[in-house]
């Protein structure tokens, strides 16, 4: 019998090392999904295609709902037991937050104890800075309870304790009730006075790359889901007032470096990117472009995606939307463009921002 070529061993070893050393991600799906959808299915599939590594959707509990009505530090400790349980993490990993899923995966930064290293975080319209609205589901019973809920004082402990998104809801007018009575954001932001932790600094800050992507409407000047919309790169409005929005730098998280947010920046870390299109909407070519780079091996992860898109747009591009509920669903037309709806769900945030 032929003994196999040197060249064969070589091409085999050299295949069984690299995919032994790619960095495996995980995605962190939104509030309304789960890692069933058709879409988060479809998104997790691509993106590890396009990267050429495993991927891997970790789900937030019951899904659907549990995302609606568990409190997101409940949430957090579920993700974060489950990637400490995950063999194939144990080496490090990255992450890709859509949405609320975002402030799940700071939260395994930040507060999972234990837990592998995250290496990227890539952020995809995820609320860091909070969101000054409260939430339009549907007519599904589902959306019915969590209308029924939001009717209430948002910062009540009832509402804390059954309403997944009043943990990050942050009302300009009313900071001294959020920084007391809201849950998580204070805390994963490290905002409340004389109660910062520099260990959540310090694990934040030890990320290689943030990735913060800022999904931009075509027909609208304002983000229909989250606002403002620049809450997707740490903007927000100053206290006390809803405008102007305050860019990342010129908040108090950033000039005090509460997080490691501004640590980060200044060591070229953070990429601060817009795309165009929907609400977790981005085309192959954006995911390509903006992505898979912090996916690949560290060498491919370059200060070459730091650069803000400007609306480039082909024809006829896919695009991939993780969650789209149909009922109730008035989202703007975009050209050129096919969503990845069937099997998700997404929510809808109108603005009420003076509730």
């Amino acid at each position: 019998m032929a003994l196999p070529s040197l060249s064969f061993f070589f091409i085999f070893t050299s295949f069984i090392f690299s995919v032994s050393h790619s960095t495996p991600f995980i995605v962190i799906h939104g509030i309304s999904d789960q890692c069933s959808h058709r879409g988060v299915k479809r998104f997790t599939e691509q993106l590890s295609i396009f990267a050429g590594v495993e991927g891997y959707c970790v789900e937030v509990g019951n899904g659907s709902w549990d995302s609606w009505f568990m409190p997101l530090k409940e949430q957090t400790e579920i993700v974060c037991e489950k990637v400490k349980q995950m063999e194939e993490l144990k080496e490090g990993y990255n992450i890709v937050g859509l949405s609320q899923g975002n402030l799940i995966g700071r939260g395994v930064v930040e507060f999972c104890e234990g837990a592998p290293p995250v290496k990227n975080f890539i952020s995809l319209a995820g609320p860091h800075a909070g969101t000054a609205s409260v939430p339009l589901c549907g007519s599904s019973i589902l959306c019915i309870i969590a209308d029924n809920l939001i009717k209430g004082e948002i910062y009540s402990s009832y509402v804390q304790e059954h309403l997944a998104p009043s943990g990050y809801l942050k009302l300009p007018n009313a900071i001294p009730k959020y920084l007391e009575n809201c849950r998580f954001l204070p805390k994963l932001n490290n905002e409340i006075p004389d109660h910062r932790n520099s260990t959540y600094k310090e694990r934040f800050s030890s990320l290689q790359n943030l990735v913060l992507i800022m999904v931009s409407s075509l027909k609208f000047e304002h983000d229909t889901v989250l606002i403002p919309k620049e809450t997707s790169w740490f903007g927000f409005y100053p206290d006390g007032f809803f405008q102007p929005v305050l860019p990342p730098q010129e908040t108090e998280l950033y000039v005090e470096d509460w997080i490691g947010l501004r640590a980060l920046d200044e060591a070229g870390k953070v990429h601060f990117i817009s795309v165009p299109g929907r609400h977790l909407g981005i085309s192959e070519k954006d995911m390509k472009k903006h992505v898979v780079p912090y996916l690949k091996d560290p060498e491919s992860t370059k200060d070459n995606t730091n650069k803000v898109a400007s609306g480039e747009r082909g024809v006829n591009q896919k695009v991939f939307q993780s969650n789209a509920m149909e009922e109730s669903q008035t989202m703007e037309e975009e050209p050129s463009t096919t969503p990845l709806r069937d099997g998700s769900l997404s929510y809808f945030w109108p603005n009420h921002s003076r509730l």
